[in-house]
């Protein structure tokens, strides 16, 4: 015979409870941490987290897109991305990738010279992390070539800090991530982008955007069509706004970590060390 809702869930229930105490008994036969280090650990401000000063103005997002084309449906989804973005409230720009050097790219056959450097110092480069600094959030779109993102949306991320310095760090900042595909809907280079997402520490929204056969979903004018593509896209900006205004003011709190206080606090006491030592 089979039990009845109600029976399953009374076992269930005395089985959690059989287990918490077990597990409640582990966890308080030694509560101490010794292994914290409590010049670093912090206890949850719910002032910073909860009841930020809020900021007034428009949301501020930059947009990427990753292919060259004179119809670059890439750039023409984002462009559709930024006119909803800016009926949602928002202030966008979008990047031009076009001139942008590969990193590392100067050798001894290609010097790189004053007029093009292949550094940081290339025009491209500052117009690039510049834009980042000034942003909030962000959207990547990209085509899938090959089963992943295109290349040129790879060295756009690349020419972008991650360490702390004279650039400030992406860290913190929200994400949206698109793709389209001249063929059938594809995932690759969206999952791809949320990786690369995730290691810049950016706050990578849950929903996404996969345009399938791009070239048939715009028409002559270049304007994308009425479809469940398109509502998809205003779907994924509006959630970009809402976690953009959500997260923006705390930003900086919900991104300063433990383990990164520790680092910053040992390189410190070091530096503080090898000058006392001189």
């Amino acid at each position: 015979m089979r039990c009845s809702g109600a029976a399953t869930s009374l076992k269930a229930d005395a089985r959690f409870h059989s287990q918490s105490d077990r597990y409640s008994t582990l966890a308080t036969s030694d509560d101490s941490t010794p292994q914290l280090d409590d010049v670093s650990f912090e206890p949850i401000d719910d002032g910073q987290l909860f009841d930020p000063p809020r900021s007034a103005h428009r949301p501020k997002i930059l947009l990427l897109h990753g292919s060259l084309g004179d119809q670059s449906f890439s750039r023409l989804v984002n462009a559709e991305a930024a006119l909803i973005l800016e009926r949602f409230g928002a202030e966008t720009r979008v990047f031009d990738p076009s001139g942008l050097p590969l990193p590392d790219d100067a050798d001894e056959t290609h010097p790189a010279d004053e007029t093009h450097p292949a550094d940081e110092t290339h025009p491209k480069v500052q117009e690039l992390r510049d834009l980042v600094i000034w942003s909030e959030g962000m959207v990547w779109c990209s085509p899938e070539r090959h089963g992943s993102m295109i290349g040129i949306m790879k060295v756009q991320i690349d020419w972008i800090p991650l360490a702390p310095g004279a650039v400030r760090s992406p860290q913190g900042k929200t994400l949206a991530v698109m793709q389209v595909s001249g063929g059938s809907q594809r995932f690759n280079a969206v999952n791809h982008l949320r990786i690369l997402g995730r290691w810049m520490r950016l706050i990578t929204i849950p929903n996404q955007s996969s345009v399938a056969k791009a070239f048939v979903e715009f028409d002559d004018d270049d304007r994308i069509k009425p479809s469940p593509y398109y509502d998809r896209i205003v779907g994924v900006m509006e959630e970009l706004v809402k976690f953009t205004l959500l997260t923006r003011d705390r930003a900086d709190y919900l991104v300063d970590r433990y383990s990164q206080r520790k680092e910053s606090a040992g390189e410190l006491s070091k530096r503080v060390n090898q000058r006392s030592a001189v």
